[in-house]
């Protein structure tokens, strides 16, 4: 079943039911997407406002970025379950771990936005950060499930080395736009 042509009810009916999938893999690349939703939303809504004017050609830049992101996300939501039905755990591990890297991809939008995004959208950077963490933090454990199933100690080291990487990436950025949400919001900083 494709659940991106679905309506959500049935995607949450499926997620709930006694079925193999969809499961953990396929709602982390859900969460994933809706971060990167976010992303756009807010540029969507700084866009065209005078006060942002000087921020445009950057704006432009993280919404393609944001919206070629969220469709590639939501396709993961398919693909994981396809990759969980076929039994295939190199396969699965392969929709993993596209999904973290993806994860770090987008949270790298988020902290400019602290800056050069509309100030009335501001917590929904946050939560933008926060989910993609989530995200990158749930696909984890299925690729930690996967290169325990696949059983090959190098291609492990390297594949976790990639991971922690990225996992420090992700963490800081997500620590640092809370911080900075946080600040704007109290008004202790000029936007």
């Amino acid at each position: 079943m494709k659940y991106r042509n679905q309506n959500l009810d049935r995607y949450l009916d499926d997620l709930s039911a006694k079925l193999a999938a969809p499961g953990g893999g396929s709602a982390a690349a859900l969460n994933a997407a809706m971060g990167a939703s976010l992303i756009s939303m807010v540029v969507n809504f700084t866009l065209g406002k005078p006060k942002y004017a000087a921020f445009e050609p950057g704006l432009k830049e993280i919404l393609a970025k944001s919206e070629k992101l969220r469709k590639d996300l939501l396709g993961l939501v398919d693909l994981d379950v396809v990759a969980y039905e076929s039994k295939n755990m190199r396969k699965a591990l392969d929709v993993s771990l596209m999904l973290a890297r993806l994860c770090c991809e987008a949270a790298k939008l988020c902290p400019p936005l602290i800056r050069k995004g509309n100030v009335n959208l501001i917590s929904d950077v946050a939560v933008a950060a926060v989910f993609l963490e989530s995200a990158f933090v749930s696909t984890c454990f299925n690729v930690e499930i996967n290169l325990k199933n696949l059983n090959q100690k190098k291609f492990a080291r390297s594949i976790r080395k990639e991971l922690n990487q990225k996992n420090r990436i992700i963490q800081k950025i997500r620590k640092n736009t809370e911080a900075g949400v946080g600040k704007v919001i109290r008004g202790q900083v000029c936007c």
